[in-house]
């Protein structure tokens, strides 16, 4: 399994409205960066992600899961670029801001915190681990 972190602004897309979406999840769609979208080809089924409210907020707030790997993004004419199926798993029980991350020592060298504007990333498992732990969630 890997881990990844997905951002959105949550006056766009929250995670509120992603619990509301069920089981059935959503298209994590609308993704043009190149290095986010190969993260994207790079998810596979049962991956777990944090979700993350950037902007406003700017803190993890809750775990998804992919329960579709990556397909052409329905929202792109020109068929390059990949979406993920992606549904509700979890909120944290205490949200995970950007300056507590940054503060961590262990968490310094976090795509999050060197490449702030990339919106899907890889989590590594020490990381991932440590994230949870701080949140008081285990999975």
């Amino acid at each position: 399994m890997n881990y990844w972190l997905l951002k959105s602004e949550p006056d766009v897309w929250s995670l509120n409205q992603q619990k509301k979406a069920g089981k059935k999840g959503v298209i994590w769609d609308g993704v043009r960066n190149y290095q986010a979208a190969n993260n994207l080809k790079k998810m596979k089924k049962g991956d777990l992600c944090f979700f993350y409210h950037s902007n406003i907020g700017k803190e993890i707030v809750g775990i998804v899961e992919v329960y579709k790997e990556s397909f052409i993004d329905p929202t792109d004419k020109k068929k390059y670029f990949v979406a993920v199926n992606v549904r509700y798993k979890k909120t944290l029980k205490n949200p995970i801001s950007l300056e507590l991350i940054k503060k961590h020592a262990q968490l310094k060298e976090l795509s999050l915190v060197k490449q702030s504007r990339l919106s899907v990333m890889p989590i590594d498992t020490k990381s991932w681990k440590i994230i949870n732990k701080m949140s008081n969630i285990n999975i």
